[in-house]
Order: C-alpha cells, then structure tokens, then sequence
C-alpha cells in the first residue's frame, strides 16, 4: 500500500494510544524523532520498533544528528560530536584529513543511529553563511566558501551512507545568508541572482545526486518577493530542480516554525503545491499532525520514484572496528585543537 507524502513527530518517549491508532490509519511516508522522544539505548529502539509495527511497514526513522549544538541524541548513552565548523577547521590546515575527518564522524554517527532503528539523518547542510547573518547557522556549517563547504558535505554524506545511514540535503538553496531564525520568524534575503548562483546555490550544486534534500524557509526576493522557497513553485522549479539541479527527494523545512505563515493545513497545502514531495512536521501535537495527514495525499508519480531511488540508494553497513575508528576520530580532533 502506498504511503503519504508526510513525515511525522511524536509527542514523546512513548507511543500513546492516539499515536498508534494515528500511524495505522494514515500511513506516513516516515517519522522523525527529537530529544523528548529518547531516553537511553533500550527506549528509543523500543519506541521505533513498536512504531514501525503500527505503521505496518519498515518506514524511515530521521534524526537530527549533525554535532555541536544540533545532537539529539547525545552523553551519557551516545557520543559528542563537534559541530561542523571544527571539520572546515581541520580542512584548513590540512584538507585531506579534514575530509577523512568529516567521513568519519559521519560513519561513527551513523554507527549510534543505525542499531537503533534510525536510518535517516538530516544531514549534511550546505548553508553558506556570511558575517552578517543570523547565527542559527554558525558553527553548524562546514565554512564560508562554496567549494569547502559542498566538498566537506559530500564527505559526511558519504560517512552516513557507509553507515547504512541515507543522509539529507539541507537547507536547499541555502540558509546561511538568512537575516532571522526560521524557528521564529521569516528570513528575507536580498542579494541578486548573480551573487546567489556564486555563492549559495553553488555549494548545493554539486551535491545534486544525493537522494534526499529539505528546503530553506527562506524568502530569496531575486527570485520570488513573497513566498519562501519552501512554498514557493518559482523557487523549488526555477532554482532547486534548476539552477542547482537536484532530483532526489524533497522534503518541506518542519511546516510548523514561525517563518510560515497560515493553518498547518494551508502550511503544507502549500508545501505539496509548490513541489515538495513530503511535507515535514515535527512537533507531536496531535491536532496539527491530523492536518497534515489530510492534506498529504499518497506518493505517485515524480515523489513516488524519488522515494524508489532514495530507498535503492540505501546501503549496507560497511564492516568496521569501531573501537578503533572512535580513537582515530579522536586523534584527529585532537590534532585540530593542538
């Protein structure tokens, strides 16, 4: 049976009887899980799994996992990652092993998610940001040159997928010039066409193929003065299927941050309209989810072979000595902060 065009949250570490009746009867295309969903090793597993039966079929599980500020699963039970900025830290000094870096720590990122049930990870962004932007991005990003950052990107994709771990493009077409936090309100970004295709949409250009990608709410007025490329069909056809030229699967930002505007039902309405292939929602409010099932129709078409190829792109884990490559990882880290 076909899924639906949405990926859902759940209000926490447990499945109420609502949740399982939800999954049942609506059929999401997958689920994603935050920090008030885990708890230890034995309970996030026990969530997916049960979860999973409900769905009533092996759907996709994402996180948010990239390090630094953005790690939902985190000490005690799991490791601490750096975030982003320390690769393209390392990369300056020595760009080989910035890269091995980057890999790695997506492969041992990938190592944690993996047995429990997790195998999608929202990463990596290819958000170029500039001195005077927001700092939602910051140290998340990789740096602030498009080459380094669409080179390190490819790096950490490759690490997750190593892993068993189908990564996700984000933000397309870029987050890193956004002048607010798109948790909390709209960012409009003003720079031209030229300079956008340069710098921006460049770092997301060569990283085209990988199989998922998540929009920017993002208002790039060059292209489109009102709408985000999220909701907007001129930016998701003109820039993100064109001028970068990414195919793979695309998945609305969370349609319930304040940058939107609307019902959650008109949010993802609008999502679908513009030409996002799965509306994304994460806050477990049981209410909104309802909505968003409503509007989110079965996968067909361009979504539904988008969704065969990101499942075909899965891969086996590659064997590795954890123990070992965890005291690599450390080595090289250490080597960056010496």
């Amino acid at each position: 049976m076909a899924r639906r065009a949405f990926i859902t949250g759940l209000a926490g570490p447990t499945l109420t009887t609502e949740e399982r009746a939800f999954l049942r009867e609506t059929r999401p295309w997958g689920l994603i899980l935050f920090k008030r969903n885990i708890q230890d090793k034995a309970q996030v597993t026990g969530l997916v799994a049960e979860a999973l039966q409900e769905a009533g079929a092996r759907i996709p599980v994402l996180v948010d996992q990239e390090g630094g500020r953005v790690q939902r699963l985190g000490p005690p039970h799991w490791p601490a990652y750096p975030p982003g900025a320390a690769y393209g830290e390392l990369y300056d000094r020595d760009s080989t092993q910035g890269l091995a870096a980057a890999r790695l720590g997506a492969r041992l990122i990938a190592s944690d998610l993996l047995p429990l049930g997790i195998d999608v990870d929202c990463l990596p962004l290819a958000d170029v940001p500039v001195s005077d932007a927001d700092r939602v991005i910051g140290d998340r990003a990789y740096g602030d040159t498009p080459a380094k950052v669409a080179a390190l990107a490819a790096a950490v994709a490759e690490g997750l997928a190593e892993g068993g771990v189908l990564p996700v493009l984000k933000h397309i077409p870029g987050h890193g010039r956004a002048n607010a936090d798109s948790h909390l309100k709209l960012p409009v970004v003003h720079a031209d066409r030229a300079m956008l295709a340069a710098t921006d949409f460049a770092a997301f250009r060569p990283l085209k193929k990988l199989p998922l990608g998540m929009t920017a709410h993002v208002v790039f007025t060059a292209f489109d003065p009102v709408l985000p490329a999220t909701t907007s069909p001129k930016m998701i056809r003109e820039v993100i299927r064109g001028l970068i030229g990414f195919d793979g699967l695309l998945m609305s930002d969370d349609v319930s941050m304040g940058a939107l505007s609307g019902s959650i039902a008109e949010r993802s309405r609008a999502s679908l309209a513009a030409g996002c292939d799965l509306v994304l929602h994460c806050n477990g409010k049981m209410d909104e989810m309802r909505q968003v099932a409503a509007e989110a129709p079965e996968l067909s078409g361009d979504a539904a072979r988008r969704s065969a190829a990101a499942f075909a792109a899965r891969r086996k884990p590659a064997a590795i000595d954890l123990d070992a490559a965890r005291r690599e990882f450390a080595a090289m880290l250490n080597q960056q902060i010496a």
